[in-house]
């Protein structure tokens, strides 16, 4: 078979709409980071957050790409024990689709967890270009503080008062002096 036909073939299995649900020994896992010489190394949806690395067969090595955040079907192999597994599908966002309808994607996986973990106490998203800081409910040491910064401040502000003249008068011609 030549590489082209080969690479329709496998591209024609990936996309076509086999939606068949997970069997007891394959498992969803996460694409982590990609190791090198095909390998690849996954987390799963378990509470451990259990990390090992996965190979992928020959039918999908430079025909298939995958990269961090995708997830793949993969089966368990025994004589690895590094490698643990090897991918059986690339999962596809209408396959996500389908397997949280059957109630088959891990929670740990889902999109609206992740997006209720964006949201601050008052339902609106968290700027993640801002650190967060939380607010105290100490009053008493707050107004303590509260009147040495403003101390401060209205050194500050005749700093920048004189600094700002200064700069006017060099800004000024010879002839405007």
């Amino acid at each position: 078979m030549s590489r082209v036909t080969k690479i329709k073939h496998v591209l024609k299995e990936q996309a076509a709409d086999d939606f068949d649900l997970p069997k007891d020994n394959q498992q969803i896992v996460r694409i982590v980071a990609s190791r090198g010489n095909n390998l690849h190394e996954v987390e799963t949806a378990q509470d451990g957050e259990e990390r090992f690395l996965v190979s992928m067969p020959v039918k999908f090595r430079k025909n298939v790409w995958i990269k961090r955040g995708d997830f793949v079907l993969v089966e368990p192999i025994e004589e690895g024990n590094k490698v643990k597994a090897e991918i059986c599908r690339i999962l596809t966002p209408e396959h996500v689709k389908v397997f949280e309808k059957e109630g088959v994607w891990p929670r740990k996986f889902s999109k609206k967890r992740d997006l209720e973990e964006d949201l601050d106490e008052d339902g609106l998203f968290r700027n993640t270009n801002r650190k967060f800081l939380a607010q105290s409910s100490d009053d008493g040491e707050e107004d303590e503080e509260d009147t040495e910064d403003d101390a401060e401040e209205g050194e500050d502000d005749e700093e920048t008062t004189a600094r700002e003249t200064i700069d006017a008068a060099q800004k000024q011609s010879p002839s405007d002096r």
